[in-house]
């Protein structure tokens, strides 16, 4: 996939704008937290009202601020996600167009098709989510790990307890995810490749009276693809509920021997608080970086096929420099023309002049 970022030249600028954003989006929502615990144990136990007021107005410029950036950020990295899949398709179609017979008999019209729609789309979306969440969650990630470290140390061992966890959850369904999205695609190509010789000899269909057998050979392209997609998602979906199950938990161990900690006096409420946001916002980081390894592996895998077939270079190519005729009108000569089939022993023709 990496060769594919060489399209977004043209959108350099809005990118370090995304970037600028995301982090303005990120600062903000580590830093409300603090902000919160200082409310608690300087404005609600000591009873300062004033301070509550000034720095509650302070929470609230900041959210304000970071509600803009995400906004913002949002209708820029969509933006730029769209050109790019614009410019991938574009680049697909003039490639294409380039390819003589032998070219599309290597990678057959059906596939050629699926590259350039559901595998560009595929990329697309990934670059969104790349934009919008891969760049915030590891900051947030080891931001909010300083930050919890300075508030409790006392409390961390939960969070090594429980970051080990997830992050093995999501290596061992990646690890079985990946090469079945590989053969996903794969699937697609048969299926359209089969729609795509049915309605294409539909005629001849008809006058064999092979309808039946069509219909056959559609449905259990269309079962195999089925079975895969439904493996695939099983997977996927038992990501969500290991994540809840781990926040949920990690909630409780932190409410537990947070507020035995509160009773024998060795942390203050503010900093309870503020710890619980920091964990909550640790976990949702690694949530974020856990949707992009969903979508990763299958974006993978249509970025490889997409270089595949930018890869392939046509065998016939138009000169760079064509010579203009002076004449309106001219002929074709053909002087000793051999021509061969590929892999053929022989010539079909040899040293045709006319």
């Amino acid at each position: 996939m990496i060769k594919l970022l060489r399209f977004l030249k043209p959108y350099r600028a809005v990118l370090v704008l995304v970037v600028v954003l995301a982090f303005a989006q990120a600062i903000a929502n580590l830093y409300l937290p603090t902000l919160f615990a200082n409310i608690v144990d300087n404005g609600i136990i000591k009873g300062d009202t004033g301070y509550i007021w000034r720095t509650g107005g302070i929470m609230l410029l900041i959210t304000l601020g970071g509600t803009i950036a995400a906004v913002v950020g949002i209708f820029y990295s969509s933006q730029v996600a769209t050109g790019f899949g614009k410019i991938i398709r574009a680049r697909l179609f003039t490639h294409v167009a380039q390819f003589s017979l032998h070219e599309f008999d290597t990678v057959s019209t059906s596939s050629l098709i699926t590259r350039t729609t559901n595998d560009t789309t595929q990329v697309q979306q990934v670059m969104i989510l790349v934009l919008n969440m891969m760049i915030t969650a590891p900051f947030t990630l080891i931001a909010g790990i300083i930050l919890a470290l300075n508030q409790d140390v006392g409390l961390t061992w939960i969070l090594v307890v429980i970051i080990p966890i997830l992050v093995g959850t999501i290596v061992i369904l990646m690890s079985n995810a990946i090469p079945l999205f590989r053969i996903m695609q794969k699937k697609l190509d048969k299926l359209n490749l089969i729609l795509d010789e049915g309605l294409t000899g539909v005629r001849v269909v008809r006058a064999f009276d092979r309808k039946k057998y069509e219909e056959h050979r559609f449905d259990e392209a269309n079962l195999d693809l089925t079975n895969v997609a439904i493996t695939v998602n099983r997977l996927v979906a038992s990501l969500m509920p290991i994540m809840m199950l781990c926040l949920n938990v990690s909630s409780i161990a932190i409410l537990w021997f947070g507020a035995i900690r509160i009773n024998n006096g060795q942390m203050q409420v503010g900093a309870l608080i503020a710890f619980l946001q920091y964990a909550m916002l640790i976990l949702f980081a690694l949530l974020m970086i856990s949707m992009m390894f969903i979508m990763l592996p299958r974006a993978a895998a249509s970025a490889d096929r997409i270089n595949e077939v930018l890869a392939i270079e046509p065998e016939i190519n138009d000169p760079d420099h064509v010579k203009q005729a002076d004449k309106q009108k001219g002929y074709v000569e053909f002087q000793h023309v051999t021509f061969s089939y590929p892999g053929a022993e022989e010539p079909a023709i040899s040293h045709i002049s006319f």
